[in-house]
C-alpha cells in the first residue's frame, strides 16, 4: 500500500464518519463537542479554576495552562511544517480561515493531553472526565469535517506524549512556576 492509497483511504474513512452537512441532534451534539477542545474555551475554563479554586486548584489550572502552551507550540510547528490542507467544507469557517492546516488535530492533541495530566494530578473523577471527552472531541472534528481521521489518530498520540513530557517538566520546574505566580 502506497502513501497515496494511505491518503485516499483515510479520505473516504473520514467521509463516512463526516454528518456536517446533516441536520439533526447529532450534529448539534458534535458541534459542541468541536468546540469544546478550541483553545481559547480551554484557557477560559482554567482561568476561571484558577480565579474560583483554592491552592490546589489553582496548582492545576497553572500546570495544565502550560502544558497547553508548549503543546501548542509543537502542533503549530508541525502543522506549518507538514502543511496538509483540510478537508473541504463549509462548517467551522474560523478554523478553515485561521488555520487552514489538519494536521496534527491540535483538539486531539490538547484533549489528550488533559486527560495525562487529568488521570496524574488530578482526583480520579477530574481524568476520567477528559479520557472520556477527549476521543469525543476527536471523533466531533472529523464528524464537522474540519479533520481527516488520520489528523485525529496522530493528534490524540501527540497529546499522549505531550502529557508525559509536560508531567516531566510540571515536576522539575511546577514549583518554580507556582511559587513566580502564586507569590508564594
Amino acid at each position: 500500500m502506497s502513501w497515496r492509497d494511505i491518503l485516499i483511504l483515510d479520505a473516504r474513512l473520514s467521509d463516512r464518519l463526516r454528518i456536517a452537512e446533516q441536520p439533526g441532534r447529532l450534529r448539534s451534539i458534535a458541534i459542541v463537542l468541536a468546540h469544546s477542545g478550541d483553545s481559547w474555551f480551554c484557557l477560559a475554563v482554567l482561568a476561571m479554576l484558577w480565579y474560583f479554586g483554592n491552592d490546589f486548584w489553582k496548582t492545576r489550572a497553572l500546570a495544565f495552562s502550560a502544558a497547553l502552551i508548549v503543546t501548542a507550540v509543537v502542533v503549530v510547528l508541525l502543522k506549518f511544517t507538514i502543511r496538509r490542507k483540510r478537508p473541504e467544507g463549509e462548517w467551522g469557517g474560523i478554523y478553515r480561515n485561521t488555520d487552514p492546516h489538519s494536521f496534527p488535530s491540535g483538539h486531539a492533541a490538547r484533549t489528550a493531553l488533559f486527560a495525562v495530566l487529568g488521570l496524574i494530578l488530578g482526583p480520579t473523577w477530574f481524568g476520567l472526565v477528559f479520557l472520556a471527552w477527549a476521543p469525543l472531541v476527536a471523533l466531533a472534528r472529523v464528524a464537522m469535517g474540519v479533520h481527516y481521521l488520520s489528523d485525529v489518530l496522530v493528534g490524540l498520540a501527540i497529546g499522549l506524549v505531550m502529557g508525559w513530557v509536560n508531567l516531566g517538566l510540571y515536576w522539575q520546574y511546577g514549583e518554580i512556576l507556582v511559587r513566580w505566580t502564586m507569590g508564594v
